[in-house]
């Protein structure tokens, strides 16, 4: 089921064209209160399941709060962020906490955990954005203070927390956020970092004459 946004999503300007959904994503930081139905959650999760993984390892796990469901959880989950994040998280009703088993079964230490669990939250984020729905992924949280509250095993991190939900309007955002929302989006440009024959030597395949 796809469900329709209630704002108009920030397109991304390219030189080439690219699948419509990555074209479409965005990090807003408005949500509407509206919840996010347990099937919807579920067709993220799934998507997030059949990422690819080093040797199929798959070493990523999500700790869910959900703000219609159980709204104390919600609120503990969501004092682990940090004061800045807090004030516009709260809006969104999904709140999710991406983790990473750092040290694989056999005890050695997975050089690639991080990459998979990066593909891993993409999946999600781009299953999101075909459901309509809005996710914000946010470094700015206390890692120590979450392994605590998420009796976070040892040799597993947490690396990255996720507000997800519906879009809603900036109008309900502080007058700083707003302006943030209704910024240009700016990338760095091709050459910057497609390199040929050695590092900082630009690829002449995809310079071109503008």
């Amino acid at each position: 089921m796809t469900i329709a946004p209630e704002t108009t999503t920030r397109e991304a300007t390219t030189h080439y064209p690219i699948n419509d959904l990555l074209r479409r994503r965005w990090s807003s930081r408005a949500f509407a209160a509206a919840p996010v139905q347990p099937e919807i959650l579920g067709s993220l999760f799934e998507a997030a399941r059949w990422s690819p993984s080093a040797g199929n390892g798959q070493p990523w796990s999500f700790v869910v709060a959900d703000k219609v469901r159980d709204p104390e959880w919600f609120a503990r989950a969501l004092a682990v962020l940090n004061p800045s994040n807090q004030t516009w998280v709260q809006r969104a009703p999904i709140l999710l906490f991406a983790i990473t088993r750092r040290i694989r079964e056999d005890g050695k230490e997975h050089g690639k955990a991080q990459y998979d669990l990066g593909l891993a939250v993409q999946g999600l984020v781009v299953q999101a954005i075909d459901l309509g729905l809005n996710v914000r992924q946010m470094g700015g949280f206390d890692a120590d203070a979450a392994r605590d509250l998420f009796a976070i095993p040892a040799g597993h991190d947490p690396v990255v927390a996720l507000a997800l939900g519906h879009p809603g309007p900036a109008d309900d955002l502080s007058d700083d956020l707003r302006e943030k929302e209704q910024a240009p989006r700016e990338r760095k440009p091709l050459e910057s970092f497609v390199f040929g024959t050695q590092f900082g030597r630009v690829y002449e395949g995809l310079t071109s004459d503008e």
